[in-house]
């Protein structure tokens, strides 16, 4: 645990060097990738979440690959394409940018729902398929994508299925007025490419700690809680799915490790609840955010927070 307490730390510190004062921003999309899952910030343009995600990728030593994400981009764009070659008369499979470790989907809204639904296969299975062949994609295989909020021309909304894979979302916002003043100096700025990266086998040492982590029977009666309540309540369009719940289960067990913990607490899943049911969870009635959310079921089910 001291040799994970010390690389998560080091994780942790070498980002914050680039994105200052977003702790909690930081510490929730290590949680999605220690956790193997995918993540979605959405923001507005110019917050840095482009930043964040190039950061990140460097620190943890991965093989990091962007795509812009346009109306015209065809799925053959993202996953790759059989050509045929020529000289010795047969197809070969030329891949895309999805085949890396660290994969930046940027302003995801900007394509077609079917170039989207290209990362579905990717996303859930760690693989892709095309002509009837299946590809394994690299290990680790983590997704950031990011969405601009705002309805603009030339933007789809994620289908359901897309946001689902995500197993959370959040906002960086503004920065605050010391951390934007530091942004404003000159003499602040530091080369993503001057961090510490990670090893091959520090990943694979972190991995290794996570699934360390205990989560007891009481944590598993609290998760179950939530789900019945969101289900029963009448007050969400849809309650959390199972997959919904694994999910929180397992952001929370990173979260754990994150604080040098091997087990986890009833506040690693109210932490990270409202980051999980953001894209999940829609209340009937008026617009509530993921706070609000979280407080009502907090405090219909007594939950000491």
């Amino acid at each position: 645990m001291n040799d994970t307490k010390e690389l998560i730390e080091q994780i942790l510190g070498q980002t914050q060097k680039v994105i200052l004062g977003k702790e909690k921003q930081v510490k929730l999309s290590l949680s999605a990738f220690l956790s193997g899952t995918h993540l979605l910030i959405e923001d507005i343009p110019g917050v840095g979440k482009t930043t964040l995600a190039k950061t990140l990728a460097h620190v943890l030593g991965l093989e990091y690959s962007r795509v812009q994400f346009t109306s015209d981009l065809l799925p053959s764009d993202i996953i790759g394409v059989n050509f045929y070659n020529t000289k010795d008369a047969s197809f070969h499979f030329k891949k895309g940018p999805i085949f890396s470790q660290f994969l930046l989907a940027d302003e995801i809204n900007r394509a077609s729902s079917k170039t989207q639904s290209a990362l579905l296969e990717a996303m859930e299975e760690r693989q892709v398929s095309v002509d009837g062949i299946t590809y394994e994609l690299p290990h680790p295989f983590f997704v950031i994508a990011t969405k601009n909020p705002n309805e603009e021309i030339g933007t789809y909304d994620l289908p359901s299925s897309q946001l689902d894979r995500f197993a959370l979302t959040f906002s960086l916002g503004y920065p605050s007025y010391e951390a934007e003043r530091e942004i404003l100096q000159a003499e602040h700025k530091v080369s993503i490419a001057s961090l510490t990266s990670l090893l091959p086998e520090e990943i694979k040492l972190l991995q290794k700690g996570y699934a360390s982590v205990h989560v007891s029977e009481a944590i598993l009666d609290l998760t179950q809680e939530i789900l019945k309540f969101t289900r029963e309540s009448g007050l969400y369009k849809t309650g959390l799915s199972p997959r919904a719940a694994l999910t929180l289960l397992h952001i929370a067990k990173a979260w754990a490790l994150i604080a040098s913990r091997d087990f986890v607490i009833p506040s690693d899943i109210l932490e990270v609840l409202p980051h999980i049911t953001h894209h999940r969870l829609e209340a009937l009635g008026e617009r509530k955010s993921p706070k609000e959310i979280v407080d009502e079921i907090t405090q219909n089910l007594h939950i000491d927070t």
